[in-house]
């Protein structure tokens, strides 16, 4: 029988044998084991008269994703399951081969593959897509250039959930919404605007930027993949704001972070100056509704203002662990209790001082203490000091405020109180935990102010404080005009800027090359970014902060026949993540001496060498880096941070951050349609190297982090996974023991019977 197809110009012929056996023969070239002739009889008998091309082409697609796993039976006759990633890589270039003729349609080329590049440009300058500054940096001679040097052998380098991700949620389409950019062009273009601060050397450094990118040994943040090259450039994935104990300080944030929310990012707060329920306001009694109702707040707008209309908006709330709010606090996404209190919309962390972990240890007492009355009573701030490990400020003020009789306080186990905490957790996957004092004995720049809280994927450390109003004023404007005016003392508004190694496609030799150009290209976000809050610019300009992570952690290790838990681990952990800090170091040192050190930099400690002392960095490569960074200075105040880069890893075809793969292999359902994933490279050989996540002893996990928070000047986006099986105690040791390891922050504790929602702004 003849089928009879629709083609995308709407007309109707019949299908072309021939046509599709070239097509399918083309996207299995290379790929054991993956017979065209086999894809192209499966397929087959799913064609019906009157499909349209992209029909088929779904088909001939979702065929291919089928074979990635399938049912078997052993030589016992046991069902197995058989596996053949390859097959993932045939329908990632049938997808892709389907981008190509859309493209060419949109734009007016008939050949098969990349069209005209500065066609491209120009055409999507012209209709507002791309901003006008591509063309005002770069000659046209430079663009016809940069496109020459494309390379599309390196689309299949995807596998089919990579590219379709890209694809749906990144790829730049025309005015009239049809395909328009393709994967290699997006890779260019990044690397183009990355380029710009480079000046006479921008051409150069365009290119090395794209080779990292379309190599995928390297991703950036989902902010810089969506927005570089466009109109409207953030390009930061996460804020942190602090507010302050007064209405003008939490509806400043709740603008802030509606704005933030706009242009793509998530939010932190930290909420912990606000006093507690049943506090005094102007000398009132029992006046104050507490921490929760603008909690509440917060939680509506990010309902409200949702991520160009992608996702709801994303913010964590970060809170002290003896604030008197904290139980209400605790109970505020769990299912339970009076709907009027809770937010589900948001994440909760907490912030907790050695002194609570020593007494959770030791099981005795712990107290709860309203902020504003600690500062009426005793006249200092409790969160505005921390344990330093020599005078523990923190400490003393903690136990003065315990042997004032006139201040109030409730008093609880730290028992209960963690109690609470393990049931949230289990129930709703966080709260997350943030070290206070680890974070801050290990600041590099505690002689400029501290930190309170991190960001959503809790990978984020670095000073914060509040903005306050100074005045508000009428003038009269020349023309007799009046205006108001607001004068403002802007605080530490902290951005995020990421991007990440990807460990899985690269060897440690190659650290050497990757990560300076990767320190380059973050570098130059804090200079072309188009933030949303005038405060964050300026603190992107004192610190010219950074976050260079990793993603494939897992993915090397398999790589390296290295398995999780072993100590073989525990000392790869150490040598690598060591290189990684002296590469980025040097990197830094070496953008300092051409473009000059970050503002604050005199007085940290990187420039007093205290940095490289506390880490024992004592080897002569150590020594000598130590004395070029006090002579030239550094570029970034701060430098690595690991994200979790959960979106981004998929399109780079590697494992999540530091994270240990999920499943080996599954099979996902999207929009009717299904996915079969499986561990990057999956084969024979690295089969049992990829242990699942919750079959892994935690403990392995915690130790691994403590070895490399070393040398992380910042923190990782460390998950614990637990079973049904996990018992109380089993989870309590889980969080004194990240605690004893010299964790900074812990992020969710993914719990087998639940599924949690990703924050996606921090997938760098």
């Amino acid at each position: 029988m003849t089928i009879s197809i629709r083609k995308r110009n709407n007309t109707i012929e019949p299908l072309c044998v021939e046509k599709t056996k070239k097509m399918i023969a083309f996207a299995c070239e290379g790929l054991p084991d993956c017979d065209p002739i086999e894809l192209e009889l499966d397929a087959r008998i799913q064609f019906v008269d009157g499909m349209t091309t992209k029909e088929i082409q779904k088909v001939l697609i979702q065929t291919a994703i089928e074979k990635v796993i399938h049912p078997s039976q052993d030589a016992f006759g046991n069902r197995t399951n058989q596996t053949n990633i390859n097959w993932q890589y045939v329908a990632a270039r049938l997808f892709v081969f389907d981008l190509y003729k859309e493209a060419a349609i949109s734009r007016g080329y008939s050949h098969f593959g990349y069209g005209d590049f500065l066609q491209l440009v120009t055409l999507l300058t012209n209709t507002k897509q791309y901003g006008n500054y591509l063309m005002e940096n770069y000659t046209q001679e430079q663009i016809k250039e940069l496109g020459d040097y494309i390379k599309p052998e390196r689309d299949y380098l995807f596998n089919y959930e990579g590219v379709k991700l890209l694809a749906d949620r990144y790829l730049v389409r025309s005015s009239t919404g049809a395909g328009c950019e393709l994967p290699q062009e997006r890779f260019l273009i990044i690397a183009m605007h990355l380029a710009i601060p480079e000046g006479e050397q921008k051409v150069k450094y365009a290119k090395e930027f794209y080779d990292l990118l379309s190599k995928l040994q390297m991703t950036v943040a989902t902010p810089t993949l969506a927005n570089a090259g466009t109109s409207f450039y953030q390009l930061s994935s996460c804020f942190i704001s602090t507010v302050g104990d007064n209405l003008w300080s939490i509806y400043d944030v709740n603008s802030k972070f509606s704005k933030v929310s706009k242009h793509g990012g998530a939010l932190g707060i930290y909420l912990g100056k606000i006093r507690s329920l049943n506090s005094e306001i102007r000398g009132h009694k029992n006046a104050s509704g507490g921490v929760i109702p603008w909690i509440r707040l917060y939680n509506d707008t990010a309902v409200a203002v949702d991520q160009l209309g992608r996702r709801k908006g994303g913010a964590t709330i970060t809170l002290d662990i003896w604030h008197a709010d904290l139980y209400d606090f605790l109970e505020l996404k769990t299912n339970n209790g009076d709907d009027r209190r809770k937010a589900h919309d948001i994440f909760t962390g907490l912030s907790v001082p050695n002194l609570y972990m020593e007494r959770l240890e030791r099981r005795e007492q712990w107290s709860l203490f309203d902020p504003y009355m600690v500062k009426k009573v005793m006249g200092f701030s409790l969160e505005d000091c921390f344990d330093d490990g020599e005078e523990n400020i923190f400490t003393q003020r903690y136990l003065a405020c315990e042997a004032c009789e006139n201040l109030p306080r409730i008093t609880v186990t730290a028992l209960d109180i963690m109690k609470r905490i393990m049931k949230s957790a289990v129930e709703t996957g966080v709260p997350f935990f943030f070290f206070r004092d680890t974070v801050n004995q290990a600041n590099p720049n505690k002689h400029t102010g501290m930190i309170y809280s991190s960001n959503l994927c809790q990978e984020i450390a670095q000073n914060m404080s509040e903005t306050r109003l100074v005045e508000e004023t009428i003038e009269e404007t020349p023309d007799g005009e009046k205006q108001i005016l607001y004068k403002m003392q802007p605080g530490d508004m902290v951005t995020c800027n990421l991007n990440s190694i990807n460990l899985g496609k690269i060897e440690k030799e190659d650290l050497a090359h990757n990560i300076p150009l990767q320190i380059r290209m973050l570098d130059n976000v804090i200079t072309l970014n188009q933030v949303p809050e005038l405060e964050a610019k300026i603190t992107s300009d004192k610190y010219r902060a950074i976050g260079l992570g990793t993603s494939g952690y897992h993915h090397y290790l398999a790589n390296h026949k290295i398995a999780w838990e072993s100590e073989a681990h525990l000392k790869e952990a150490d040598a690598l993540f060591e290189e990684i800090a002296y590469q980025s170091i040097k990197a830094s040192m070496e953008l300092a001496k051409e473009k000059g050190a970050y503002k604050v930099f005199e007085g940290s400690e990187w420039q007093t060498g205290e940095y490289f002392e506390k880490r024992q960095y004592n080897s002569e490569r150590w020594l000598q880096l130590k004395a070029d960074v006090a002579k030239y200075g550094l570029r970034n105040g701060y430098i690595m941070a690991v994200a979790p880069t959960g979106s981004t890893s998929n399109i780079a075809n590697t494992s999540a951050g530091i994270d240990p793969i999920f499943r080996r292999f599954f099979v996902e359902e999207k929009k009717g349609s299904f996915i079969t994933k499986t561990a990057p490279e999956l084969n024979e050989e690295n089969y049992w190297y990829y242990k699942e996540a919750h079959t892994i002893d935690q403990q392995y996990s915690i130790q691994a982090c403590g070895i490399r928070q070393r040398h992380i000047d910042q923190s990782q986006s460390i998950n614990f996974y637990i079973t049904p099986e996990y018992k109380a105690k089993d989870i309590l040791n889980l969080y004194l023991e990240a605690w004893k390891q010299g964790l900074k922050t812990i992020y969710y504790i993914r719990n087998q019977s639940l599924e949690l929602d990703e924050c996606t702004s921090c997938s760098s």
